[in-house]
């Protein structure tokens, strides 16, 4: 599961791009009771969302040409230069080089060789989300992939992943990821990747991390969600030994997942 005790190649912040924050802000409040607080007049519009005072992911514009609002995942890096370069040797494309974010650390945007967008982060006085795993936090994250056996490939040579496969049905597989340092196996992991089915991929779908959000109550929080302008991707189902899950986008297209855990695996 997540920590916030992180270990490099574990997801550590979270961010949302979009096209109106003040708009997201209002969405993500009323939805999960997040606040938003700006990062100050040198931010460019980038705030933190905060629950009890803890930072639970971030908000800004949308800063590349042609973006759509997406959650980014970013995954812990002891050097984000090194993985810049070992992204690259994989396959992979550097969005946006190395920087530093005044004191706080020094970030990356990448593309797995799929065409999925993600981030890293390498600490400095922000060492990454101040909570997870408690209702309304980030649970999960999962890679939606038009191809899971190159992904598998590309983040375990970048990251040093190990994967736990789950059949789940057919030739369908599920694979489970989890860090160095934080052992293997379900308790440990931080993240699925899962391949797109062919009516996926011929309906456009492209390769996307998403997030999971732990709720209380899946179904009072998807119905919240829709009443304020979010579109159903899956609605609320049971997934034995996993729990009652739904995704939606929210009003600007990005998407996400809300998930109440199954009693029994805990």
């Amino acid at each position: 599961m997540l920590t916030t005790h992180y270990v490099p190649g574990a997801p550590n912040w979270l961010d949302l791009g979009a096209p109106d924050v003040d708009a997201a802000a209002a969405f993500y409040a009323a939805v999960l009771g997040w606040t938003f607080q700006s990062a100050g007049p040198e931010s460019g519009g980038y705030g933190f969302f905060q629950l009890d005072g803890k930072t639970v992911g971030a908000v800004g514009p949308l800063t590349e040409e042609g973006a759509g609002s997406a959650w980014t995942a970013y995954f812990h890096t002891a050097d984000a230069d090194a993985t810049c370069k070992a992204v690259e040797e994989a396959g992979g494309r550097v969005r946006v080089a190395p920087m530093d974010v005044f004191t706080a650390g020094r970030l990356a945007m990448l593309t797995d060789p799929t065409g999925a967008d993600f981030a890293v982060w390498q600490p400095g006085d922000v060492n990454g989300l101040d909570a997870v795993m408690e209702p309304n936090t980030l649970c999960w994250t999962e890679l939606y992939t038009t191809d899971a056996a190159a992904a598998r490939e590309f983040y375990r040579t970048v990251f040093s992943w190990g994967y736990q496969d789950m059949p789940m049905g057919g030739d369908l597989v599920y694979s489970i990821a989890s860090a160095p340092g934080a052992g293997q196996g379900e308790d440990t992991a931080h993240g699925g990747i899962l391949q797109l089915q062919q009516d996926n991929l011929d309906a456009g779908s492209t390769s996307e991390w998403h997030p999971y959000f732990g709720v209380t109550d899946c179904d009072a929080t998807y119905n919240a969600a829709l009443e304020h302008g979010a579109t159903t991707l899956i609605p609320p189902m049971d997934t034995p030994g996993v729990g009652r899950l739904a995704m939606v986008t929210d009003p600007a297209g990005a998407p996400f997942a809300l998930i109440k855990g199954d009693p029994s695996m805990t």
